[in-house]
């Protein structure tokens, strides 16, 4: 039986940050249609830790605060919430209306709450927060999902050509296996099938398959039969996307690179590997977030080591503008 990661929550946000307008449309379509997506979107980083400054003591949170504009013109922020801890908590209709709250004093600006629950409690459904007084009463409500739901929609998940019904689908399968290594290592392969099958390209691939690796845990001695057999299937499609990750900085390429003693020579085509497939794994969110990188940028990029590569692919989850980018690299410049 294979333990949960206790960080499931930056797989979380990170996929949330690759694929936010997808996430938005697959979970909460009736906002999505409100949005002018031809307008650039902007996560508001450091507006968040004004109003959440606790948000990551020892809870399990991947919280989003998002500028988008609607279709008639106006600024909206949506405010996304993961709610990765299995279990439920007490508090957490309180703690939507506080965060939502303290947007609206601390920046004058309605935002639309939205929660994704992801848990195993069929009767935990927290939608509301409201209390009635005499003279005084409050209401509040936000939209809420709940993966568990989707248990019954199965086939609708197949058919959805939204990267997020990937998502949903390995977060339920590592659910349901928790206790079964073998089905899991069988669902695992089932979904990377798919990717390949649902006509994602290169990078789609390889962004949902570090989600699904993230989430989706083997013991030591399934994850070599698990390569084997992915390796077989990549050379019979002639498509080898993803056991390329094995040279760059996921868990397999890390730890298990670091571990095995390699012949220098090997180390140093491995440690270029790791380094190009990491460079690429980086610029494409950057892209997408800041739109075309110039020559400059990109040099700068190019020249940074493989551990460096690492810690931005991490800093760069929290980067809200250009500027951030900018000054991170010229900080590290080696």
């Amino acid at each position: 039986m294979t333990q949960p990661r206790s960080d499931k929550d930056s797989a979380w946000k990170e996929i949330l940050r690759q694929y936010f307008q997808e996430a938005i449309v697959f979970f909460f379509p009736q906002t999505a249609e409100q949005v002018d997506w031809t307008r650039p979107y902007e996560f508001l980083d450091k507006e968040f830790q004004q109003i959440a400054p606790d948000a990551e003591t020892g809870k399990r949170y991947a919280d989003q605060l998002v500028k988008v504009w609607l279709k008639d013109g106006a600024e909206l922020w949506l405010l996304i919430h993961v709610e990765v801890q299995a279990a439920r908590e007490s508090e957490f209709a309180q703690r939507m209306f506080t965060y939502n709250l303290r947007i609206f004093d601390r920046f004058n600006h309605p935002a639309i709450s939205l929660a994704i629950l992801c848990d195993e409690s069929v009767r935990w459904r927290p939608e509301s927060f409201s209390f009635d007084f005499p003279d005084t009463s409050l209401s509040f409500r936000f939209g809420r999902v709940k993966l568990l739901d989707y248990r019954e929609r199965i086939s609708e998940l197949e058919q959805s050509p939204n990267p997020f019904s990937i998502v949903v689908m390995a977060h339920l399968r590592a659910q349901a296996t928790r206790k079964d290594d073998q089905q899991r290592k069988f669902w695992k392969l089932t979904l990377i099938r798919r990717l390949y099958e649902g006509g994602y390209g290169r990078q789609e691939v390889i962004n949902l398959f570090r989600f699904i690796d993230w989430v989706m845990i083997l013991p030591e001695g399934l994850k070599e039969e698990f390569w084997q057999e992915l390796k077989i299937y990549e050379e019979e499609r002639r498509m080898p996307f993803i056991t390329s990750v094995e040279e760059i900085g996921f868990e397999r390429g890390l730890e298990q690179g670091r571990q095995e003693g390699r012949q220098e020579g090997r180390q140093e085509g491995r440690q270029e590997g790791r380094q190009e497939e990491a460079r690429a794994l980086i610029l494409r969110p950057l892209t997408r977030k800041f739109g075309p990188l110039s020559p400059l940028i990109q040099a700068q990029i190019n020249q940074l080591s493989l551990p460096l590569l690492e810690n931005l692919s991490e800093e760069l989850l929290d980067f809200s503008s250009l500027e951030d980018l900018v000054n991170w690299l010229q900080t590290h410049q080696q």
